[in-house]
């Protein structure tokens, strides 16, 4: 039987001898790695196979074992199956890697162990941050220095840097550590994250570990004593201040709250106070002095200031107010406050300080490089009160919790309630007081002068960060603009003179007769734009003149017929007076439940300031010409007289004749449907409607608010019987 398309009769021939299918046994592992993976591109009958298929296969009877064999093998060759990811095993190699990188103070350990692992990036590092943890927990349990502890850490740093841990491991190593370590050790440790607080800002931590550092920080600050630990929490509040930006919302008191914590503890019981017996005996018998307990050019002196609890209660209460200012806004706490203040003020007026020797032997330690305490409570205790009224910085602070106050009471803050709200009064006192402080402040040794202009100066820059935080702080940090490519010049080609104004007539063509003429009505635009022809906004004699008569009693119009209670006469006032009332922006403590009282009130207002209408004084000529014009409209025709505009009279009675109508007349005046609502929510009563319809008709027509037009709107919507009343009407009163 012929072969198709000229294949061999004898094809186990050539899969045998040509093809190449099997490995020949002679060739090495290398060379059998050569092999192709399909059938040799030579043999004719090896790629009949390959693309036959199952058509020739029955004739590879003596070569399909070899050849199975041999796929088997090359595949195995060259695709060797991946190694999985071991977590115990990886751990283990990590945590000896950490180990001897801690010994050799080198990272490189890790860095191999890192490259030398299968698996994926993200299972490498979860798995290294575990270790890291971990050496740390057998260090701290074997109660290891803060010099190792610290290499963990700065081993977690450098694996950052390198990329083989995540970026919150440090973070989450120092959060481990200043919790379980104690307050003297959590000291040391934070030192070494004061030191690298630049590391933290970088851009590869600081997104990741701003919040653990917060968080971290927080937590110590509630384990330290304010008042035992008071550098400590001072150094964490730097710290805070260097690490987040100004413009961080969780570093600010945006809503102005004050630390109502702050208490002041005092003596309360006056049964218990000694001062005033105290007193009378250190006077009359005098403090015992030890020898050598003051020089021999001192003298031991007494206090000049008579103190009695009246006044030890009266100073020590008034840190209350500088605690929540809030008070002062309460009349009551306000009286109180006055009080105090006063006779405090009054102590520091009388009794002024004199650089004596004492000050002078602090100022020569202070240059000499001695100490400067610093508490963070006053001391209230009866005993130190005269010392503490005889000491110039005692009462520098005083003086200048004073005018903190008064820049809060006095300043714009965003988040103060609209209650608080000073007095003239009250703003007049503090202005005095504030001069009184100052003064106080200058003649206060030493320096008094110049430390009174720097805190005027560091007040006065205050008002800016008021400001700031007013405004939502914004960052400081501005954007780059995109750099924009330099916009091309176009060069605009001259126009004709006869289109700029420049030909013989000056006149500038418009390319339409009407808008060239309507252009040219006046050479100067600005000025035609100033002409007094187009100040279409009436005085307010004009406008309120009606509403005027209205509110006065003799004439007795009823509240639902006033000009005050339509709400289309209302807009339009109130538009009125803010361009041309001097009341409108004047604020008042008297509130309005309503549109219409606050326009009778000023309604009011204006009667009193307005003049009066002048009543003309009658001549002859005058009285003949008012003859002459009632012979005018006796001779007037009745076309003539339905062109002019409908008065307030027609309106009045032709609302009443309308009533209910209204609503069916009002699409046919050409009313909104807005307005229509509006109309039916002003007022109930249909004749109220109805009049409220025609006057904001009126108002929208103005000179065309015509008789005619009425008319024909009235038989347009079908109501002829009105519209013939109309008529009739109109005639009749002409």
């Amino acid at each position: 039987m012929p072969s198709p398309r000229g294949f061999p009769t004898n094809p186990t021939k050539y899969c045998a001898a040509d093809s190449g299918f099997q490995r020949p046994p002679e060739l090495g592992p290398q060379e059998s790695s050569q092999l192709p993976a399909g059938p040799p591109l030579g043999s004719q009958a090896a790629l009949a196979v390959h693309r036959a298929g199952n058509l020739v296969a029955p004739c590879l009877t003596s070569s399909a074992s070899a050849t199975a064999r041999w796929r088997a093998s090359a595949a195995g060759k060259m695709s060797p199956t991946p190694q999985l990811f071991s977590l115990p095993e990886a751990r283990t190699r990590f945590t000896k890697s950490t180990r001897e990188a801690l010994n050799n103070k080198n990272i490189k350990p890790l860095l191999n162990t890192f490259s030398q692992l299968p698996g994926s990036e993200n299972e490498k590092k979860c798995t290294l941050d575990q270790a890291f943890r971990g050496v740390l927990e057998e260090e701290i349990i074997n109660h290891s220095s803060c010099e190792n502890v610290l290499a963990i850490i700065s081993l977690a740093i450098g694996g950052v840097t390198e990329g083989i841990c995540t970026a919150s491991t440090p973070f989450v190593l120092l959060g481990d550590v200043l919790d379980c370590l104690p307050l003297d050790q959590c000291d040391t440790i934070f030192t070494f994250v004061e030191k690298n607080v630049a590391t933290w800002k970088s851009n590869t931590f600081y997104s990741a570990g701003k919040n653990y550092l917060l968080r971290m920080c927080n937590d110590l600050l509630r384990r330290l004593s304010k008042s035992q630990n008071t550098v400590f929490c001072g150094r964490i509040q730097l710290f805070l201040a260097r690490l987040f930006p100004l413009s961080e919302k969780s570093g600010l008191n945006l809503q102005s709250q004050f630390n109502l914590e702050n208490v002041t503890v005092f003596n309360t019981n006056e049964q218990e106070s000694t001062l005033g017996q105290k007193h009378t005996e250190d006077r009359e018998e005098g403090m015992d002095v030890e020898e050598g307990e003051m020089g021999d050019d001192e003298a031991p002196t007494t206090c000049s200031i008579p103190i009695d609890y009246n006044l030890y209660r009266k100073f020590w209460s008034l840190q209350d107010y500088f605690r929540n200012p809030v008070q002062c806004y309460e009349k009551i706490s306000w009286k109180t406050f006055l009080k105090y203040s006063e006779e405090v003020l009054a102590v520091f007026k009388s009794y002024k300080l004199d650089d004596t020797q004492a000050s002078r032997k602090k100022m020569e330690e202070l240059k000499t490089g001695g100490e400067h305490v610093y508490f963070a409570k006053f001391l209230t205790s009866e005993k130190l009160m005269d010392l503490q009224l005889s000491d110039s910085n005692f009462r520098r602070h005083i003086l200048l919790q004073y005018l903190i106050l008064f820049q809060y009471l006095k300043g714009q803050v965003k988040f103060k309630s609209s209650n608080y709200v000073l007095t003239d009064e009250q703003s007049l006192w503090i202005e005095d007081t504030t001069k009184s402080v100052y003064q106080l402040l200058s003649e206060n040794p030493p320096d008094g002068e110049r430390f009174s202009k720097m805190v005027e100066h560091i007040l006065n820059t205050e008002e800016n960060w008021n400001s700031w935080k007013n405004e939502g702080c914004p960052s400081f940090v501005k954007e780059r603009t995109s750099d924009t490519k330099p916009t091309r010049v176009v060069r605009k080609r001259t126009a004709p003179e006869d289109f700029l104004g420049k030909g013989p007539n000056k006149k500038i063509l418009m390319g339409n007769e009407e808008l060239t003429r309507l252009w040219n009505l006046c050479p100067d635009n600005m000025e035609a734009c100033k002409s007094e022809t187009r100040e279409y906004m009436p005085t307010l004699e004009e406008f309120f003149e009606e509403a005027i008569e209205q509110a006065d009693p003799e004439n007795m119009v009823e509240n639902e017929y006033k000009a005050v209670n339509n709400s289309n006469y209302g807009w339009r006032a109130l538009r009125l007076l803010a361009r041309r009332s001097p009341h409108f922006f004047q604020p008042t403590n008297q509130q309005f439940k309503s549109l219409p009282e606050y326009l009778e009130n000023m309604v009011i207002k204006l009667a009193k300031e307005l003049p009066p209408p002048s009543e003309e004084i009658k001549t002859g000529e005058d009285e003949d010409e008012e003859d002459n014009d009632a012979l005018l409209k006796e001779n007037e025709s009745p076309d003539v007289r339905r062109d002019k505009p409908v008065t307030g009279e027609q309106i009045e009675v032709f609302a009443n004749k309308l009533g209910e109508q209204w609503k069916i007349l009002a699409p046919y005046l050409e009313m909104k449907d807005s307005e229509i609502r509006q109309i039916e929510c002003d007022s109930e009563d249909m004749k109220m409607r109805a009049k409220q319809l025609l006057v904001a008709w009126q108002d929208q027509e103005g000179v065309h608010a015509t008789p005619e037009n009425l008319i024909n709107a009235l038989n347009k919507s079908g109501l002829s019987d009105l519209a013939e009343s109309l008529t009739n009407d109109n005639e009749t009163n002409s």
